[in-house]
């Protein structure tokens, strides 16, 4: 009797792409130079560096050869340059096709990190009772979600965390901005502050970040132009910020109402009065027809109040 054929065994998967990082290296080699890629990105240098890194050990392997003056395609990026591009057209055509196939009356809300929209969704379910009201957390560095349609509307903090080119941005309220101390700091028992109070105190800045969000964060550069004290390393996390602050190695400034802040009691928070505000914005794409976005910009200025 003739052996038995052998059972053919299941193509191993591939590696699960991050689509963010996907973009990432579409914008680099648009680009051919990390410096204005990030830029384009609004991102910081050295994490674009990183996520290219982690596309490139998620692939196996090297897209990129960087060199002083510039960067250059490997024959592997050339040859993912493409597919990458499609892939991110597939998806957008995907989320697309989603949308469209939704039931009317629809509407995603995105939240970013502490903040809490529980009120204004309550209101809007109420008005609109027959509508199927979503929400969606998201992380400080998800603010993607709405340029990408993931959501339609987002709540966040400014300075935004991505280009506010293409967004209608609605002020809900100012929030002032707080010192964040150990409470055995040299600060930590004063009603209020100026930033003179702190100028040399080194400020935690997050990995990540574009300029413009690091900088107001930080005060950098101070208010005579000079440049603000380096802490002694970048976080990723608000949770690793935190801890930095804790253990006496930074301060670190925060939005006064910042809900995560107040579930330590080795921390406490200070007001700094001399420098202006964050906003907490409604942000949404520049003239997008949605019919519930109007109604929920209504909903979110009745009840989403400082405080509140």
């Amino acid at each position: 009797m003739p052996d038995k054929a052998p059972l053919s065994s299941a193509p191993s998967p591939g590696p699960d792409l991050d689509l963010r990082l996907v973009r990432y290296f579409t914008v680099v080699a648009e680009h051919l130079n990390f410096a204005r890629a990030a830029a384009a990105l609004h991102v910081a240098q050295p994490s674009l560096s990183r996520q290219i890194q982690r596309l490139e050990d998620a692939l196996g392997v090297r897209l990129l050869e960087r060199t002083p003056q510039g960067s250059t395609l490997t024959a592997a990026g050339a040859a993912f340059l493409p597919q990458a591009q499609a892939l991110l057209h597939n998806a957008r055509h995907a989320v697309t096709t989603a949308r469209d196939a939704a039931p009317p009356r629809t509407i995603t809300v995105g939240y970013v990190e502490d903040l809490v929209i529980t009120l204004a969704v309550r209101d809007l379910r109420r008005r609109f009772p027959t509508a199927h009201v979503r929400t969606r957390h998201l992380d400080w560095d998800e603010a993607r979600a709405l340029p990408d349609g993931r959501v339609d509307a987002l709540v966040l903090r400014t300075p935004l965390p991505i280009p506010a080119d293409g967004l209608q941005v609605t002020v809900l309220y100012d929030e002032p901005r707080a010192l964040l101390v150990p409470t055995d700091h040299r600060l930590a028992g004063e009603e209020s502050l100026t930033s003179a109070d702190f100028a040399d105190e080194p400020l935690v800045a997050c990995a990540g970040m574009a300029a413009v969000w690091t900088g107001f964060w930080r005060l950098d550069p101070r208010s005579d132009g000079s440049p603000a004290p380096l802490g002694p390393l970048l976080v990723d996390t608000f949770e690793d910020k935190l801890e930095v602050v804790a253990d006496g190695r930074a301060v670190a400034l925060v939005p006064v109402g910042d809900r995560r802040c107040f579930l330590r009691d080795d921390l406490v928070t200070v007001p700094v009065e001399d420098i202006e505000p964050c906003q907490v914005v409604v942000a949404t794409r520049h003239a997008d027809p949605h019919p519930l976005l109007g109604p929920f910009r209504a909903c979110a200025k009745e009840n989403l109040v400082r405080g509140a």
